[in-house]
């Protein structure tokens, strides 16, 4: 019946008229007419996935190797977990695929507002679950994980003063979610700001918390010094930080969780590693010899963010392949991705979002796109709610 669904219902669930008083400025292609279904068993096996990930990201030899290869400001270890891990599966034909881990996934709160706007279209539609969370829970399920980074930072209380904060924030994609996050905590009554990582005070009257939008995920730029001095002083809590990107976003760190060597030598028990094994796509290192074997291949950026630079080995040219080589750069099985109809004859395809904080799912989200990689400027594309049957 799912395939059935995404191969042939048409059905707008998008309401516009509940959307408008949500979102000021919707940027086309943000969101997708239309749901897409997903079957109880495959939201299972992803959640079993994650749990087998985090299960071998707990242990110290683990960290041990991933953190003696990340920079020295990810061996610090600020009590905080990290915000919206992103847990992004193709839902190819053996079941789900875990293709990448993000560490400061965007569109959670944009996805919330989402799903207060869809319409059920038929009593079948209306029955289906819309996630492990209501809808109209996820506001409080989001602020209440702030405050859990707050105290295990070492807070009390709540954190006064919050900044939203990304390089040039207004001119970024999801600067309308950025607003909304402020909105929610105002809401919630902590002071709230958008602000670009120059604009930060911290100390008596400054940003108590930060919830970090950055893509330098190291906060080495010349531009991030003041919040990577105030993050490692402990001035400030920042979430995503260094320590959870090289613990989980890193893409070698994939090359680890499909290394049945590896995992047996961490002593990881049975039933999680034939998980790992089977839910993830094998990843290697790059070498020349992949050259050979590169059409079943997809070539991504170890520090990547957002499919930049990622490449699908079946385009490479050789001077892409000679950037790839002298890169950091890991290899994984291609599995291609699902497809969603959006009209007689027409398709697109589908990649779906688990949110997640400390190894809970809080959102499934999809996302619908044409092209190599996860883009949003797929006319008809972009987020999409995900309805369980």
């Amino acid at each position: 019946m799912i395939d059935a669904l995404n191969r042939d219902c048409f059905c707008s669930t998008l309401d516009q008229a509940r959307l408008q008083p949500l979102l000021d400025d919707v940027p086309p292609n943000l969101f997708a007419e239309l749901p897409v279904f997903v079957s109880r068993a495959q939201v299972d096996a992803m959640a079993r996935v994650i749990a087998a990930v985090e299960e071998v990201v707990a242990l110290p030899a683990y960290r041990d190797v991933v953190l003696a290869r990340a920079p020295e400001v990810a061996r610090f270890d600020p009590g905080a977990l990290g915000v919206f891990s992103g847990y992004d599966f193709h839902l190819g034909a053996e079941g789900p695929r875990l293709i990448e881990i993000n560490t400061n996934a965007g569109g959670a709160l944009l996805n919330a507002v989402l799903g207060r706007a869809q319409r059920a279209c038929c009593p079948e539609m209306e029955a289906m679950a819309r996630g492990p969370i209501p809808v109209e829970e996820l506001e409080q399920a989001f602020f209440d994980m702030f405050v859990a980074e707050w105290r295990r930072a070492g807070r009390s209380g709540l954190p006064r003063r919050v900044a939203i904060v990304d390089d040039a924030p207004e001119a970024q994609f999801l600067y309308p979610e950025f607003v909304l996050f402020a909105e929610l905590f105002r809401r919630f009554g902590v002071e709230a700001a958008v602000l670009p990582p120059e604009k930060l005070a911290f100390g008596e009257g400054g940003i108590d918390l930060v919830y970090n939008r950055l893509t330098d995920f190291s906060l080495e730029a010349p531009a991030h010094a003041a919040l990577r001095a105030a993050y490692l002083a402990g001035a400030a809590v920042v979430t995503p930080h260094p320590r959870a990107h090289a613990l989980y976003a890193d893409k070698r760190n994939l090359v680890l969780l499909t290394d049945e060597a590896q995992l047996r030598a961490w002593q990881v028990n049975d039933t999680a590693m034939r998980t790992l094994l089977a839910g993830i796509p094998r990843t290697r290192p790059v070498t020349e010899e992949l050259w050979a074997e590169r059409r079943r291949l997809f070539f991504k950026p170890a520090a990547g963010h957002g499919s930049r630079a990622a490449y699908r080995g079946d385009k490479l040219t050789r001077r892409v392949w000679g950037e790839i080589l002298s890169g950091e750069y890991v290899a994984q099985d291609f599995v291609p991705p699902s497809e969603r109809g959006i009209a007689a004859g027409t398709s697109l395809k589908v990649d779906v979002r688990n949110y997640v904080y400390a190894g809970n799912v809080q959102l499934l989200a999809a996302r619908l796109y044409q092209g190599q990689t996860t883009n949003m400027r797929t006319p008809g594309g972009g987020f999409a709610p995900v309805l369980t049957s």
